[in-house]
């Protein structure tokens, strides 16, 4: 399928993904059922969101684009938590993550991801107008800090719980980043620690600052099961696909434009 048919078909198709709680996963790793259940967890914006009750996001529309390159059929989204994201991937609720995740080590222990998509950095949002003016991790000291269960954030956060710059009583944990925002600007906190393309993506929209940024060099990845073979290749090579076609491109110029 060429760029521009690409381009197309996330038009006429991503408005008609449905969206589901619950459900049984299809069977990713082949046969006769080449049907597959994603899972994200909106709040994440750019990556996932909902406007006007709908799910969108870069996160949404690389995934479509890459699955239409395989021969397997999107069937269907799953929302979760982001913390609830692995179970739901281990009990075969879903069959793929999409949720802008962190490729590391204790992930890696219990799911297996695709080539690396997209890579990040941690910012440290502050309202606009207050008073605290971080610079540094260490400045985080005696003050509330929020961030989204877990994400890289979070272990940013619990690093200075454990080195003994924060007191754990001043960290907030949240089920999604819209929510640690809103408390932010409602002054319940004084900083979220979140990935760099979402911290700029909530400064653009709401009344609040990046402080600076955290240089993680973290990798997303798609998520799958460990004894999903099969899928795992077929999104790599779905993945190569949009990236050589110019539709990647597309996508973060859509959905990050001057940001990235």
């Amino acid at each position: 399928m060429d760029g521009t048919n690409r381009r197309t078909f996330l038009k006429t198709t991503g408005a008609a993904a449905t969206v589901s709680l619950a459900g049984c996963a299809g069977l990713g790793g082949g046969g006769d059922e080449m049907t597959i259940v994603a899972g994200t967890a909106p709040g994440f914006p750019p990556f996932e969101m909902k406007e006007g009750g709908e799910l969108v996001g870069f996160d949404v529309d690389l995934l479509e684009a890459v699955v239409a390159e395989t021969d397997y059929t999107l069937e269907t989204w799953s929302e979760f938590e982001f913390s609830s994201l692995i179970p739901a991937l281990t009990s075969d609720k879903i069959d793929v993550i999409a949720a802008a995740m962190t490729i590391n080590d204790e992930r890696d222990q219990t799911i297996d991801f695709s080539n690396p998509y997209y890579s990040a950095d941690q910012s440290v949002l502050v309202r606009e107008g207050g008073d605290f003016s971080p610079s540094e991790l260490s400045d985080l000291s005696g003050h509330k800090v929020g961030a989204q269960e877990g994400t890289t954030g979070a272990d940013q956060v619990k690093k200075l719980i454990e080195d003994g710059t924060m007191e754990e009583s001043n960290f907030n944990t949240y089920g999604s980043y819209v929510l640690a925002v809103e408390d932010l600007q409602n002054g319940n906190i004084d900083a979220v620690v979140l990935d760099k393309p979402v911290a700029e993506t909530f400064a653009a929209d709401r009344p609040v600052n990046v402080a600076f940024v955290v240089t993680t060099n973290e990798n997303y990845g798609f998520g799958i099961r460990t004894d999903d073979d099969d899928l795992q290749q077929a999104l790599n090579s779905g993945l190569s696909t949009v990236k050589e076609n110019g539709t990647y491109e597309d996508l973060v110029n859509k959905w990050f434009g001057a940001q990235n």
